[in-house]
């Protein structure tokens, strides 16, 4: 662990600069003891980062970094601990913009993409870029496909793209570069809420494949306030 001032006011703890879910575990449990000490105004967790804002006038980076220094790292996440939340999503049609061309990287058919994609709930290791955006994996190999040459300058809100090893939810309209493979009608970004963003970092998701007419269904029971999204813990 390396703790580093970053700015006047924040320092930044760097773990093992690796995308892995024990890292981020370890993230997660600084977090979790670092968030309400005196002094500290905010904190931002990454994949193997942890930035902490700090109030001069309450604190120090010298106290903090004693501080931090002393605290042990959970080396993981208990299985049952697990949030996951399973995802509607269409691959069809005008919801997957991108298929032909990460079937084309790819070399898998449409049908093995969203089996692959379905499979097995993705660790939520960030969130950023806009409010409320889940980086979510790892992805399989098989899935790898770079980001788009030209970015979008419009991405609709629950567009689910792939980039690299991730794979996210657009939370909100939002220009974008990933490939484009499916979208939810769920909102991931809830700005009226108390707690605005579905997800948080250490949270799991399932995508679930629909058909369009399931997403209609689901997209009207939505606006109709009679939706719950299904999360299970395990």
């Amino acid at each position: 662990m390396i703790i580093l001032p970053y700015g006047d006011n924040a320092l930044l703890i760097n773990l093992d600069q690796r995308i892995d879910e024990v890292v981020n575990a370890q993230v997660i449990s600084l977090d979790e003891a670092i968030r309400h000490l005196p002094g500290v105004t905010f904190t931002i967790p990454a994949y193997c980062s942890l930035t902490v804002g700090f109030d001069r006038d309450h604190t120090s980076f010298t106290e903090l970094k004693e501080i931090i220094s002393t605290l042990n790292l959970k080396s993981g996440v208990a299985e049952g601990q697990r949030d996951i939340y399973h995802i509607p999503v269409c691959y069809q049609d005008q919801h997957s913009p991108d298929m032909e061309g990460v079937m084309e990287f790819t070399g898998l058919t449409a049908e093995e993409i969203v089996a692959q994609h379905t499979l097995l709930p993705f660790r939520v290791f960030m969130i950023g870029f806009v409010a409320g955006f889940a980086y979510l994996g790892s992805l399989p190999k098989t899935l790898y496909c770079p980001r788009k040459t030209h970015p979008r300058k419009l991405v609709p809100e629950g567009a689910v793209g792939l980039a690299g090893y991730q794979t996210g939810i657009y939370p909100t309209d939002a220009p974008g570069g990933w490939q484009l493979i499916g979208r939810t009608p769920v909102p991931t970004f809830r700005p009226n809420k108390e707690v605005p963003a579905l997800l948080k970092p250490g949270d799991y998701v399932q995508f679930k494949s629909v058909s369009v007419e399931e997403y209609e269904s689901i997209e009207a029971d939505i606006k109709q306030g009679t939706y719950q999204t299904e999360v299970t813990h395990g």
